[in-house]
């Protein structure tokens, strides 16, 4: 595992520690980059969508190149903001990555989701099989474990309107809290 401060680290230092490993006949079954957004890019563009375009689209040639794949994540937009299932509409910055990456899948978690130690994972976009599932989660933070559960034949839209009518219900019982109170 390396290590490096915020945007010190290329991609041109990714393909040089590979090297250095493959020189030491060890073999990469995965790379993990926490996160992408964050690296230092190779060319420097005037817009940052650009840079961050170049960026995936360089980590995917080494992901060829070397025959590995390559994990990251990315952070979301306002509009994921407590969204029952984030999808990639509300990927933050740069939608380009979405285009250049083979494989998308988000994790949302409401408030009450994180209070019931629950998610979801939604497949957004998978080149190489099916997409568009969505899969329940239990979260164990106390050890950073995450169980996926089986699909849900729940569709996004049925989620979302789910979603929608819990948070009316939750403020109206709010509101009759305080209407309450306030008599």
């Amino acid at each position: 595992m390396k290590e490096y401060p915020t945007k010190s680290a290329s991609t041109n230092t990714i393909r040089a520690s590979l090297d250095k490993l493959l020189k030491r006949e060890k073999k990469v079954d995965l790379i993990i980059i926490d996160y992408a957004d964050i690296l230092k890019p190779t060319t420097n563009y005037k817009e940052k969508r650009n840079q961050l375009e170049s960026i995936y689209e360089e980590l995917r040639g080494i992901a060829k190149e070397y025959e590995c794949p390559i994990w990251t994540a990315s952070q979301t937009n306002r509009t994921g903001l407590n969204q029952a299932v984030i999808t990639m509409e509300a990927i933050s910055e740069a939608f380009n990555k979405c285009f250049v990456s083979d494989f998308i899948c988000t994790i949302s978690r409401t408030k009450e989701d994180k209070t019931a130690n629950t998610g979801k994972m939604y497949v957004a976009k998978n080149r190489n099989g099916p997409d568009g599932m969505v899969f329940p989660l239990l979260f164990d933070t106390s050890n950073v474990k995450i169980e996926v559960l089986e699909p849900t034949d729940e569709t996004i839209d049925e989620m979302e309107v789910s979603e929608v009518k819990r948070q009316q219900r939750e403020m109206k019982k709010v509101y009759t809290q305080w209407e309450e109170r306030n008599k």
